[in-house]
């Protein structure tokens, strides 16, 4: 297992090894010779620490001693260790034979090591072999990324695809990973992982709540903050990466990764790059599913106009099969479809999701895709999905075509029970002026409920509406006697009796006679014949319906 916290530069030790320096103080103490050389200074100032970082090993040849070598040399070393050098190199032979013994004293009561540069060694060689040793400890770091990088693109054509990159990015950075959905809940997660926090920070990020979860236990988007491209947590004992999934504005998942140690920067290449690749992976599957979904809503096409045997010879091709009969068909909006496929053959047509399956098991999957809705969807309301179920039936076009009318009517009973009403949902109109659902408790209707409930519970009210307004036009366009539907509305609601529509109108039954004589003229019809009569009531119906508010749901009307 790789640990990135190990690669750091050369020590002290291994520069005095490699470059033949002779310690003389400031090296008895245990582990001072393990000191981190980060860089070579030469400098003869009488105080170089305002050019120093620290960690460096400071090369002079004591230039500017001559005039303090039996002086006090305790105050510039004092002031190298405040600075945190690494360790002083002191070259003889050039100003010095020799190294001053002031400087040794000093060196060895503040515990500063002390090294002797021979006359033959360069201070430029000490430098380019610490140069090397650096460039040689970052040439591996970048080869154990790469290695690593490696080892993540071969977990990502595992079958077990993202979950495979998250396991081995744990393994990676000595610590643990996460995947998350886009509302915060925990898709897959190895030994030891703090979701908790990450999940709680995201919430504050997004502007979310732990009292608007969805269910599940995670949480709604609010309105609040925006997720940045990437996001660092620290406590403790423990140092936290969260980074978004998937191009735009919107994130389509989350990875974590946390390790008790700090990440290197190298470190944090492999965690990019762990990134990348669950995002290829998250797209790929993405682009995956939607061409699986337009394959079955081919084959539904299919079946509903007759070719059958083609249709089910395409989906066995990719290891599908349609029910066999009896089947069930059932109508949802868009956003039920996931629920549907966990469950059978489904597709979407316009924006209702459409499942055939078997009739043992339609209830079944009616509720699950019923209570499907809110727990992926964390921009909308948490809400309930309305189902129609159309009645059993068999495998034919007909079949089908019939279960599917049945479908959809009495879904679109179950979205006015639920409160939904047309223009609310985002998708725009399925097939029949459907309109997906956007709230509101739902409920699963069967269209068989629909006979006790009167004709119109089996009409499109759309197209009634039109019949209505064909049918009356002249009528209500016959400017000059505005009673006439409200006089053959009476005679049809008194079954064709004269006295009783009369006197429920209050005028003689003379005037009404007139009237329908009338009516009759701009209508072209018998008044007499039963079909007629039918038509012209159901078209007064329809007229009425669309003129009086909505009843609430679970009202008698």
């Amino acid at each position: 297992m790789p640990e990135w916290t190990n690669l750091m530069p050369p020590s002290l030790q291994t520069v005095v090894r490699r470059m033949n320096l002779r310690p003389l103080a400031g090296t008895t103490r245990p582990g001072v010779l393990d000191a981190a050389v980060r860089w070579v200074a030469v400098s003869e100032l009488a105080d170089p620490t305002p050019y120093l970082e620290g960690g460096e090993l400071l090369l002079t040849t004591g230039m500017r001693m001559e005039g303090d070598l039996t002086g006090d040399l305790r105050g510039y070393v004092a002031r190298l260790v405040r600075r945190g050098v690494a360790g002083l190199g002191f070259g003889v032979g050039v100003s010095h034979e020799e190294v001053p013994a002031a400087l040794v004293e000093a060196a060895e009561s503040a515990g500063l090591p002390l090294l002797e540069v021979p006359r033959e060694t360069p201070f430029i060689a000490v430098g380019k072999a610490v140069s090397e040793l650096l460039a040689a400890e970052q040439y591996e770091e970048i080869s154990r990324a790469f290695a690593a990088q490696g080892r993540l693109t071969r977990a990502a054509l595992r079958p077990e695809g993202m979950h495979a990159v998250i396991d081995r990015l744990a393994r990676e950075v000595g610590g643990w990973a996460a995947l998350l959905e886009e509302t915060g809940e925990v898709r897959h997660a190895t030994r030891g992982a703090n979701t908790g926090a990450v999940a709680a920070e995201l919430s504050r990020r997004l502007g979310r709540s732990a009292d608007s979860a969805a269910p599940g236990g995670s949480p709604q988007a609010g309105s609040g903050g925006r997720m940045p491209s990437s996001l660092a947590l620290s406590a403790p004992g423990e140092h936290i990466v969260v980074q978004p999934l998937g191009g735009g504005a919107r994130p389509r998942g989350f990875f974590a990764v946390g390790a008790p140690h700090a990440f290197t920067p190298v470190t944090h290449t492999v965690v990019n790059a762990a990134g990348s690749l669950l995002t290829l992976a998250m797209e790929q599957g993405r682009a995956q599913l939607a061409a699986e979904r337009r394959l079955r809503t081919a084959v539904l096409e299919l079946l509903l106009e007759g070719e059958g045997e083609r249709a089910r010879t395409v989906l066995g091709a990719v290891g599908g099969r349609v029910p066999e009969a009896p089947l069930v068909v059932l109508a949802a909006g868009a956003e039920a479809l996931d629920a549907f496929e966990t469950r059978g053959f489904a597709a979407l047509l316009g924006s209702v999701a459409v499942a055939l399956v078997a009739e043992g098991a339609a209830e079944e999957v009616a509720l699950s895709a019923e209570a499907s809705v809110g727990v992926s969807q964390p921009v909308v309301p948490s809400a309930e999905a309305p189902v129609g179920r159309g009645r059993p039936g068999d495998d034919t076009a007909t079949g089908l075509r019939t279960g599917l009318d049945q479908a959809e009517r009495a879904l679109e009973v179950a979205r006015t029970r639920s409160g939904a009403r047309p223009g609310r949902g985002a998708a725009g109109p399925g097939r029949g002026g459907v309109e997906p659902a956007g709230g509101g408790a739902g409920r699963v209707v069967r269209f068989g409920e629909l006979a006790g409930q009167g004709l119109f519970a089996l009409l499109d009210p759309v197209a009634a509406q039109a019949f209505s307004a064909a049918v009356l036009a002249p009528l209500t366009t016959y400017g000059s006697r505005a009673d006439l539907v409200e006089s053959l509305r009476a005679y049809l609601d008194s079954n064709g009796h004269w006295d009783a529509a009369a006197q429920r109108l209050g005028v003689h039954r003379h005037t009404l006679r007139y009237r329908m004589r009338r009516a009759a003229e701009l209508l072209g019809r018998d008044l007499d014949d039963p079909g007629t009569r039918a038509e012209l009531w159901l078209a007064l119906e329809a007229a009425r319906r669309a003129a009086t508010p909505a009843s609430p749901p679970g009202s008698s009307r």
